[in-house]
């Protein structure tokens, strides 16, 4: 999901602060390229947190296996 970014309403609003109006424009275009492009979504935050739960999951099924075993192979030994 893209995220809005007003360029002409925040090159227009530095006009008013006395910026020039290319160096406004300017300014404008490298806000929207480089600060907002890293900006997270809602969509990439859920997609994270589903990568981060497979993960735990893979774990903790792998810690529970060899727990098992652990124990079976003491139990077999006494």
């Amino acid at each position: 999901m893209a995220i809005a970014f007003d360029t002409l309403g925040y090159a227009k609003r530095l006009e008013k602060a006395g910026v020039s109006r290319d160096h406004a424009e300017a300014h404008a275009e490298a806000a929207k390229d480089f600060i907002m492009a890293e900006l997270v979504t809602k969509t990439d935050l859920a997609a994270a947190l589903d990568t981060a739960t497979l993960r735990l999951t893979i774990r903790f099924g792998a810690m529970l296996t060899v727990a098992v075993g652990a124990l079976a192979t003491l139990s077999k030994l006494t």
